[in-house]
């Protein structure tokens, strides 16, 4: 069997100083990380043997297996999400876990089968839901948690749990804060696919909860025959006062033109949590006034910058979900025994943490539910309109 890559903790001594311009961050997430600074990382271990004699013979550390993809279409976002949870490691000063990276781009679950028999505890990914789902039985066999980072609510639960950005949330948290401002008739515009039918199901509820109409909701085929004629269909119903686009903001550009020219001049633009992967998107002309909700980017930029400098170039967004799970991971570990199963209990803590990307917690489907801000698009760039609560105690 061919060694699984591994990230080994500490990392060379070029990511030390990076502690220094990150400690502001680490403070602001005191409810996920030990208290005090930082201590320097020490110098890397002498080269270890093989996997058979070297993991398994690690009797000092809780070996964590991070199930991403590292070849393949999506190598890039994996390598930044593996990055990102070693740079946690390495920013709390942490000694006591081992990472082990294994690469789930030539088959999860053989990929999880490696993991559970080079004696890992905790499986953190894998990033999508259909490897989630591959990977869970070999896991729950082994009594091995599973905290993925996927945004598909259907694959949690029974020990599996889904930390992605929820479009579920999302949705609700801008359809509640426009009810809030007036807006009383909603209309959607949603992709076909698994994510227009979440998309699909959000709108629906949360609209009914938010004591609102929904007065008509159109899918289309991502192109832009498809997308003219549910625009076109959008307007031949009730007239409505705001439209939601579930889908990324470049394709909410080339909408919401059409919108004003064929449907409705005047409707407020709502856009989901996938807006936010897209800054650079989001000084269109086309989306000024526009409201949308994510988490909240001030930390996330602070970790950005320390990516850039050790790294040299910026990390994908989802890379702040390999950060905090690992935050996650080392808060835990501390009231964790080394060669114990992982106390899965703890990660259902009804106060929740606070990482980079703010306050969240694991609810009793074991989604994630996330503290999100509202933003409003604007030619200068994003500005906050509705702050995220900074826990779930407000």
């Amino acid at each position: 069997m061919a060694e699984a890559p591994t990230y080994r903790q500490p990392l060379p001594s070029m990511l030390r100083w990076s502690l220094l311009g990150f400690t502001a961050l680490l403070a602001s997430c005191a409810g996920m990380v030990p208290k005090g600074r930082p201590k320097p990382a020490t110098p890397p271990p002498p080269a270890e043997a093989p996997v058979q004699d070297g993991l398994l013979g690690d009797k000092a550390r809780h070996r964590i297996a991070l199930l991403v993809p590292l070849s393949g279409p999506n190598a890039a976002v994996g390598q930044s999400i593996a990055n990102a949870a070693a740079m946690a490691l390495i920013d709390t000063g942490n000694k006591s876990v081992r990472m082990t990276t294994y690469d789930t781009a030539a088959g999860a679950a053989g990929a999880a089968s490696r993991a559970v028999a080079d004696g890992n505890r905790l499986f953190l990914g894998p990033l999508l839901s259909e490897d989630a789902a591959a990977v869970a039985p070999a896991a729950r066999k082994a009594g091995i948690p599973v905290v993925s980072y996927s945004n598909d609510a259907a694959v949690a639960g029974n020990g599996v749990f889904v930390m992605g950005f929820s479009p579920t949330q999302s949705i609700d948290r801008v359809v509640h804060f426009a009810r809030s401002k007036g807006i009383k008739r909603f209309a959607a515009l949603v992709p076909v696919g698994v994510y227009g039918r979440n998309a699909s199901t959000a709108v629906i509820r949360s609209v009914e909860s938010a004591d609102a109409n929904l007065v008509a909701m159109k899918s289309y085929e991502r192109n832009s025959k498809s997308l003219q004629k549910a625009i076109a269909d959008l307007g031949r119903s009730q007239a409505y006062e705001g439209v939601l686009i579930a889908d990324n903001a470049r394709l909410a550009i080339s909408a919401v033109p059409l919108i004003r020219k064929i449907s409705s001049q005047q409707a407020r633009v709502l856009g989901t949590e996938l807006w936010a992967a897209e800054p650079s998107a989001l000084t269109a002309p086309a989306l000024n006034g526009a409201w949308y909700a994510s988490v909240s980017d001030s930390r996330y930029r602070q970790l950005a910058a320390s990516y850039r400098r050790q790294f040299g170039k910026a990390p994908f967004r989802l890379a702040s979900l390999g950060y905090d799970s690992m935050l996650l991971v080392v808060k835990i570990a501390r009231d964790w025994k080394v060669g114990e199963r992982f106390p899965a209990d703890r990660l259902r803590d009804e106060d929740g943490f606070v990482g980079v990307d703010g306050a969240f917690r694991f609810g009793p489907t074991g989604v994630a539910q996330r503290a999100l801000e509202v933003g409003e698009a604007t030619p200068s760039g994003v500005k906050t309109v509705s702050p995220a609560p900074t826990s779930f105690k407000e």
